[in-house]
């Protein structure tokens, strides 16, 4: 396999959808929390990265495996197209799940059990998405999944691994004894979660805007997706209302004092994400469609990227 192809089967140009909900994390752990580890953010991003590319590649195989149409397997799956080996395919994810296990004990080891916990939920859903008999992303449920997994579950998890010290959140296990607790700050776990609800609702956008241009083909392959239920249509009108719902909780954070007046520089995108949103809806099912949900992930995203940055610049001076 050459660089070539494998960088077309793991697909590292879509890995940004991973990125923001690390790079959100760790400034909102500065600049809610006020604590950084770096070491422990620089293992993190190796193996979320790595487990991304892992993700990608089983759906890339899963796809050529299950393909009902002959001309998607053979002529348009990069696996089919390039001639590349099945077996090959399988044996290189495997290889990388095992390197994303061996970080995942570190960082275990450096932080605490609940961060085993979570990351071992992520890579099931991450795994299943694509695998299996049924794969998660051929049901209905498959926009939850993704937005939730890559928007609350790796930003949770960047929190965890530089805040454990703090007690924002944490697990602990007596082996001896067999007793386990959960303990945390409440405040601070909904500071969280709110905080994540962006990235879920954009990231969420994607698979949608994915499944919305895609649904004829869907249908052809098996595959009855979200929008197979309720209609392109609904669809669209969902996936416009998750793109504004994230200003608004944007909006009720900075209320709340989740966010300090900086968070507001998001709102400058909103004119630019109306126009794609728009434009998306009229170019539907054209594949150029998908651009624009991939273009307001970014757009929406990198400001907040910005207020949080602002945020910390402000709380220096």
């Amino acid at each position: 396999m050459t660089l070539k192809i494998f960088l077309e089967v793991v697909e590292l140009r879509t890995k940004v959808a991973s990125v923001f909900p690390f790079a959100i994390g760790v400034l909102f752990s500065i600049a809610f929390f006020h604590e950084i580890h770096w070491l422990n953010t620089v293992l993190f991003f190796i193996g979320m990265l790595v487990f991304d590319l892992a993700t990608t590649a089983i759906n890339n195989y899963m796809d050529y495996e299950k393909a009902h149409s002959a001309v998607y397997k053979y002529e348009e799956n990069v696996i089919g197209r390039t001639g590349t080996s099945p077996k090959l395919v399988r044996n290189m994810i495997l290889g990388m799940i095992l390197f994303v296990l061996i970080i995942g004990l570190i960082l275990t080891a450096k932080t605490g059990l609940l961060l085993l916990l979570m990351g071992a939920a992520c890579c099931f859903i991450g795994i299943f998405y694509t695998f299996g008999p049924i794969p998660l992303s051929r049901m209905p449920l498959g926009e939850i999944f993704s937005g939730v997994t890559m928007g609350l579950g790796i930003f949770a998890m960047v929190v965890y691994v530089n805040t454990h010290n703090t007690n924002v959140f944490d697990l602990s296990l007596s082996l001896a004894t067999g007793h386990f607790s959960l303990e945390g700050n409440l405040w601070a776990v909904l500071a969280i979660f709110l905080a994540s609800l962006p990235l879920i609702f954009t990231i969420a956008n994607i698979m949608l805007a994915n499944n919305l241009r895609d649904l004829d083909r869907d249908i052809e392959n098996h595959r009855y997706t979200l929008v197979f239920y309720i209609g392109r249509p609904v669809g669209i009108v969902l996936f416009q209302l998750l793109m504004y719902a994230s200003y608004l909780v944007i909006l009720l954070g900075l209320i709340i004092r989740v966010y300090q007046l900086p968070i507001i520089v998001t709102f400058f995108t909103l004119p630019k994400v109306y126009k794609n949103l728009q434009a998306f809806k009229q170019t539907l099912p054209q594949p150029v469609s998908f651009s624009y949900s991939i273009k307001n992930m970014v757009l929406f995203n990198s400001s907040y990227v910005v207020g949080l940055l602002l945020t910390i610049l402000f709380q220096t001076l």
